[in-house]
This record gives structure tokens, C-alpha cells and sequence, in this order.
């Protein structure tokens, strides 16, 4: 089949949907499908363009068997709801001739990712001029998140906005997403529940598994092997409330020997680090590669995965899948009955949930957890368990292909 893939992030980036995207256009390349990816350069978590990379120009280049195009893109230095827009619409407008382009070509399935919806529009022209199908992917309600964030405000605006999402998802041919909750929003936003899909994100259970010795990185920071670690690693972003884990380390400091390490990058890095500034108990270690990534995540005693309340459910973040690989336990900080807190207390029984923005409930789990060892290794049992089982690379890509091959033109050719 010929797949375009339409989206602002691809690899070489190292988190979040970059990650994803990347590694679905290889793995289909690999099975011997004719991949397209039109993104932009890599920016993301740094907010900063990377090396080696232009924004300012088109470039096109083949990776392990995909044809990549990528499109100028604006990058601001400091984030807002204005800038996150423009930031946006950048990719949109300056991709559209890229886009065209690929009219000759004729794709079968032209599947955008979300964020940014503003691509959107041009996929579903492409698709209805090739006669090629559209599928939209949602990674993250981005229209949800940024009112419940305060990105954007004004209920007029609010209504207008929700209006055009709805009226855009409704013309694709299937949408899919990555949680139960977030495919039942797309419903309610006016999607027919026959076109739409889960389609979960992943993890190479292969390459991310269970240490059975010390990790490297207790040598790096210095750790003696007795010390118990609670280890974010990920974006440093605004979803996250990444301040209930600076006034977590302030205040269990000098009453436990808990180390806290925030591994990552984004835009809410400098305001993490000046507030755990002058803590002894908090390392701070830059984005690993994802070769040393299985090495990263085995430093954990205790995975912590933060989430601001008013994120709930518009989003099921991507960290989890390698923190259940990794056969360590997890605290997260959500409302229960959101999916997130389902998966972790009920579905994988793989640690705790405790309230979102809570430093006193996160104190208490955390002392609760490391007073027994048993239950931390249940719990992290559990969890590499649910993940051999619901979250294998190859189980979700193989559905995903299964459903392309029933949707498109598999008789196509370049």
C-alpha cells in the first residue's frame, strides 16, 4: 500500500508522539509497504530546532526505508496560547505544498496526527481528490486541552472552535485514538462509532526489560545500591503539574532516603529546576537516547507519573507503556475512575493513584510503597505483565495494518 503519514512530529525525536509516529512509518516500511512521512524538523521536547535540521527551509531525505518531506516550521521561544497557534498553523501552511504534491502520487491512506488538527483540513482534501481514504489519529484532544488549560479562553471562541473540530473529524473515514476514553470523546464529538478505532500506543517489550542487576545510572548519579529511587522521565511540559513533584522532594527531604530523579526535557524544565533548586535529594539527568532507555527506566524503585486534573482522560500519556516494560511500579496522580487511574489500579494492578496536585497524598503513597518490597514487586510484575499483553509493538501495529489493508487500495503501486 502506499501511507502517507501527516504530521508536525517525527523521529529523531525522542518522546512523545515523534517517538510513535516514527516507529510506525518503519515498522510498515519494513513490511513492505511505500511510506510517506510529511512532518516537520525535529523541535520537540526542547522547543528548539535540532541539529543538523533547518526550519526555514523544505528538505526531503530517506530514513531505514521511509521517504521523510520535511516543512518550515516557526518554533517560539516561550510558549503561549497565541504562540502555540501560530507555532502550529506554521506546519499547516507551510506543508500544504508539500502536500499537494503528493497528488501525483496518489496515496491510499493519508492518516494525519493530531496535534494539529489544522492539518486537518488539507488531508481530507488530498484524500477526496486521490480517492484515497482519510484517517485521523488523535494522540491528544488539543482543542479540549487548551481550554481546560487556559491556552485559550471564551466560550463564543470555545463554541466556534468545537464547532469546526466536530464538523472536520465527522468527514474522516475512520478515527481513531489511543485510549477507550479518548475513542468514546470522539463519539461525542460526532464521529460514528463505526469509524472509529482504538489504536494504543506501544512499546518494544524487547528492548525495554525488567534489570536484573543495578542500572548504570546509580554509578552516574552516584547511588549507592540501597538508596530507593522515584524517577520521572519524560516531557517537562504544562500537562503534566510537574510542581507537585518539587513540593513532594522539598518536603520529604532529610525524612527519607528517597531520591527524586527528573529525567527529560520541555518547556516547563527551567521552572522544575528552579524550584527544586538547592534540594540534595533531586538529580536532574538530560533526555537519554533511546538505546540506554531500557537502562533509565530500570533506576527506578518507583516510576511517578504526575497529571494536572483538568487533563484528565484528553490524553493517556505515552510514558506509561515503558514504565509497565520496565517491571518497575508506578504512582500517578489522577482522579480515579479516568482511564489512566484504571489501567494503573485496576486493569494492570501495577502501583498507586492518588489525587492530582496532592503533595500530601503523594507523601503518603510513596512512604506507604516503600515500606513493603513484596508489593513492589507484585505490583511491577503486574504491570510488565499487562504490558507483554496489551501493549506489544508488533500485536498493536499488526491491527493497525490489518485495518489500512481494509480500508485502502492494496492493489497499488509507485
Amino acid at each position: 500500500m502506499k501511507i502517507l503519514l501527516y504530521g508536525i512530529n517525527y523521529a529523531p525525536e525522542l518522546t512523545g508522539v515523534g517517538k510513535y509516529t516514527g516507529e510506525m512509518a518503519e515498522w510498515l516500511a519494513a513490511r513492505g509497504h511505500h511510506v510517506r512521512v510529511l512532518t516537520a524538523p525535529p523541535y520537540y521536547p526542547a522547543w528548539k530546532i535540532g541539529a543538523g535540521y533547518s526550519g526555514r527551509k523544505w528538505s526531503r531525505e530517506r530514513v531505514n526505508g521511509v521517504d521523510v518531506w520535511r516543512c518550515p516550521l516557526w518554533v517560539p521561544a516561550k510558549l503561549s496560547g497565541l504562540k502555540r497557534l501560530v507555532h502550529l498553523a506554521s506546519f499547516a501552511l507551510s506543508s500544504l505544498p508539500a502536500l499537494l504534491a503528493q497528488l501525483r502520487w496518489k496515496p491510499d491512506v493519508t492518516m494525519v496526527v493530531e496535534p494539529p488538527l489544522l492539518c486537518a483540513p488539507g488531508a481530507l482534501l488530498l484524500a477526496r481528490l486521490t480517492g484515497g481514504k482519510a484517517w485521523l489519529h488523535v494522540q491528544d484532544y488539543e482543542v479540549d486541552a487548551a481550554f481546560a488549560l487556559g491556552l485559550l479562553r471564551g466560550k463564543r471562541l470555545e463554541r466556534i472552535v468545537r464547532a469546526i473540530e466536530g464538523g472536520l473529524m465527522k468527514r474522516f473515514d475512520r478515527v481513531s485514538s489511543i485510549s477507550g476514553r479518548m475513542t468514546e470523546l470522539a463519539q461525542s464529538k460526532g464521529v460514528p462509532a463505526e469509524r472509529v478505532l482504538l489504536f494504543a500506543n506501544w512499546v518494544d517489550v524487547a528492548s525495554i526489560r525488567p534489570l536484573t542487576r543495578d542500572s548504570d545510572f546509580r554509578r552516574v548519579l552516584g547511588l549507592a545500591p540501597e538508596v530507593p529511587v522515584a524517577l520521572y522521565s519524560g516531557n517537562m511540559g504544562a500537562k503534566q503539574g510537574l510542581e507537585v513533584l518539587a513540593e513532594t522532594a522539598r518536603r520529604m527531604q532529610g525524612h527519607s532516603p528517597l531520591r527524586f530523579v527528573f529525567c527529560g526535557d520541555g518547556a516547563g524544565k527551567a521552572g522544575l529546576q528552579a524550584l527544586c533548586a538547592g534540594l540534595a535529594n533531586v538529580d536532574f539527568l538530560p533526555l537519554q537516547p533511546v538505546e540506554r532507555l531500557g537502562e533509565l527506566l530500570g533506576l527506578a524503585t518507583i516510576h511517578l507519573l504526575p497529571q494536572r486534573a483538568d487533563a484528565a482522560d484528553l490524553v493517556l500519556p505515552s510514558k506509561l507503556t515503558g514504565m509497565l516494560a520496565s517491571g518497575r511500579p508506578v504512582l500517578v496522580t489522577a482522579a480515579h475512575g479516568t482511564e489512566l487511574a484504571q489501567v494503573v489500579d485496576e486493569r494492570a494492578g501495577c502501583g498507586k493513584v492518588v489525587p492530582a496536585e496532592d503533595a500530601d497524598a503523594m507523601i503518603t503513597a510513596l512512604e506507604d510503597m516503600l515500606r513493603d518490597p513484596g508489593a513492589l514487586a507484585r505490583q511491577g510484575a503486574a504491570g510488565r505483565a499487562f504490558a507483554e499483553q496489551q501493549m506489544s509493538k508488533d500485536a498493536v501495529l499488526a491491527k493497525l495494518e490489518s485495518d489500512f489493508l481494509g480500508l485502502g487500495r492494496p492493489q497499488s503501486r509507485l
